[in-house]
């Protein structure tokens, strides 16, 4: 008898550029379209009540030419822009639907301000606090960041994250987020001790606001620590808060972390239901308190780090982008969620980038300017 063929898994195994197959160009549109079914391992959770929708149709388009461009735009996968309960427009590109589910990427980093925040709210957690005070093995890239800083992106150390960049870390990052399979026959790393690998932490506040996925994933563990339900549960909180219809995903760490900074998976329906959680000030959907709503506030209008351009019209504040009225978040790839906090509008906006780096910053900007175009029309 012959011996079976065994192969590495050809969807996580890492080919030309140091991608892994549902990554490069040629396949991520199919990637971020089924990035819940491919990634190592996910955690899914569906909502326990439905927030109910009606459709209440308002030619968006018309109205916000920005937005007219980015739906005749090739990447555009899906768009939904809520007002409360009402659909006010959506609309989806032929391979895709607004009711399907699509990588969110780093929109997922907005999980964290909810959870650090009701960690805040019950007092077991210091934003002065220094990351080695709760997580004493960090390594020196983090334990004398604070948390405060890890929240705004104001973090200078070795982590790199230039999507451009094949040998960027923020790759191998990937192999602790459960998004790809590490070399030959070495072992997968874990959050923990990718996090603890991070070194070159240097003092002081960066001019602008430095992307780190890490911060996130630093935070991450410090919330696993401290939380007093696991951060699982914490997600079902975040979907029966939001009432989903369909259910949200998020990939795993080799040990069992939710990737937050950017495994999500949601539809542009669901993911403008998440955006109302702050719309609404952090009320779930029957309008009882759930997030920490002075935590909200507060991040709107404190001082934080600016974006770099183009995208500097918004700050970095507390692990969202804002400009004090409209916060939202980008995401690798092509997403954007934008929530006007004066009119509880949220609109989301899914789409696939097929460049080489799979990002483009002015592609981004164009992207936040025309949500929020879209919510001043709506309001």
């Amino acid at each position: 008898m012959s011996r079976p063929r065994i192969i590495p898994n050809p969807d996580l195994a890492v080919g030309a550029d140091n991608k892994q197959r549902w990554n490069q160009p040629a396949h991520r549109r199919h990637g971020f379209h089924n990035a819940h079914l491919l990634f190592r391992r996910t955690f899914m959770s569906r909502a326990r009540n439905v927030l109910a929708l009606t459709p209440a149709p308002q030619d968006l388009p018309a109205q916000a030419p920005a937005l007219r461009a980015l739906l005749d735009h090739a990447a555009m996968s899906a768009v939904c822009c809520l007002r409360g309960d009402r659909i006010i427009f959506e609309t989806a590109a032929e391979d895709f639907a607004p009711n399907r589910p699509h990588s969110v990427q780093s929109i997922s980093k907005m999980h964290i301000h909810l959870i650090i925040g009701r960690l805040l709210d019950q007092g077991v957690i210091s934003l002065e606090a220094k990351v080695a005070d709760y997580l004493p093995g960090i390594g020196s890239g983090y334990g004398e960041a604070t948390v405060q800083a890890l929240l705004d992106m104001a973090v200078l150390n070795d982590f790199s994250e230039d999507y451009a960049d094949p040998a960027s870390d923020c790759y191998t990052e990937e192999i602790a987020l459960g998004w790809r399979l590490p070399h030959g026959a070495e072992p997968e790393t874990t959050l923990a001790d990718f996090a603890a690998g991070i070194t070159g932490f240097i003092p002081g506040t960066p001019p602008e606001a430095d992307y780190k996925s890490a911060n996130t994933d630093v935070l991450t563990l410090i919330a696993a620590a401290l939380s007093p339900i696991p951060l699982l549960a914490q997600i079902e909180q975040i979907a029966d808060a939001a009432g989903y219809e369909g259910a949200f995903h998020i990939s795993l760490s080799p040990e069992g972390h939710p990737a937050f900074s950017g495994g999500g998976c949601l539809s542009a329906r669901d993911l403008a239901r998440f955006g109302l959680l702050f719309a609404r000030q952090g009320r779930d959907i029957s309008g009882a308190p759930f997030a920490n709503a002075d935590f909200l506030t507060h991040s709107l209008a404190r001082p934080a780090p600016s974006l770099a351009a183009p995208k500097d019209w918004l700050r970095y504040s507390n692990h969202m982008m804002t400009d004090g009225r409209f916060v939202g978040h980008a995401g690798y790839g092509g997403q954007f969620l934008m929530v006007d906090t004066h009119t509880e509008t949220a609109c989301a906006f899914l789409s696939v980038l097929e460049n080489d780096a799979g990002y483009d910053e002015a592609y981004m900007d164009a992207v936040a300017r025309a949500l929020k175009e879209a919510c001043l029309q709506i309001a």
